[in-house]
């Protein structure tokens, strides 16, 4: 465990209510040239085709409709912004997910484009999250896009999905994995955080982690 902060459990508390709140879908941008202004601080989840990211999404804000969850990988191919709070306090950035072998060239090329640029250029992005699927770790394609954190100096976290579909054994085996690799990368936070979006498992560390991300 790490040392104890004297304020984690008032922003648990503050982050339960802020995602128990008003949370609405904004836009849907396909270039940069759509990005809303960069007027509050925003959090990105990133991750391969696949690996959970609207469920998380869904159960992270109490809502089954806010994220699209597909069948069908690499659907997303847009960066999709959710208004979190109201007033506005920040909002939560759906990135298009990678790895997907059947996209057509181009499609990745695209996707390539508009992440690396978003990701470089953005100067209200507090973190990224990127999620990695508990049954099969980190893969080659999830380092490539940790390096391309790293040199863009962009601060992310690595979040375990699905958490619930292995043994806890393998939990922790797959959860001590992912933090050593972590702690190979210069821009990513030495904590990983374990998450089932059917069970539960996690969310309420990550809303405070998100909300720690977005008041540093």
């Amino acid at each position: 465990m790490s040392e104890i902060d004297p304020g984690a459990e008032d922003r648990t508390e503050r982050a339960r209510k802020l995602f128990a709140g008003p949370i609405a879908f904004l836009k849907s941008a396909p270039a940069l040239q759509h990005l809303p202004s960069p007027s509050v601080p925003e959090i990105a989840f990133a991750g391969r085709s696949n690996v959970g990211k609207s469920s998380l999404l869904n159960a992270l804000t109490n809502r089954n409709g806010l994220a699209r969850t597909s069948v069908t990988p690499g659907r997303t191919q847009e960066l999709n912004y959710f208004d979190v709070g109201n007033p506005l306090v920040f909002r939560l950035v759906d990135m298009p997910g990678y790895g997907f072998a059947k996209a057509p060239k181009d499609v990745v090329k695209k996707w390539r484009f508009l992440v690396n640029d978003y990701l470089r250029g953005r100067q209200v992005l507090k973190r990224t999250l990127v999620l990695i699927d508990s049954r099969h770790g980190i893969k080659d394609v999830d380092r490539e896009v940790l390096e391309m954190l790293d040199v863009a100096a962009v601060s992310y976290r690595l979040v375990l999905t699905k958490a619930d579909k292995i043994k806890a054994t393998a939990l922790a085996e797959v959860h001590a994995a992912t933090e050593a690799e972590a702690r190979k990368h210069p821009a990513a936070h030495p904590e990983v955080i374990a998450t089932s979006s059917e069970k539960g498992m996690g969310l309420a560390e990550l809303r405070s982690a998100v909300l720690e991300a977005v008041e540093s």
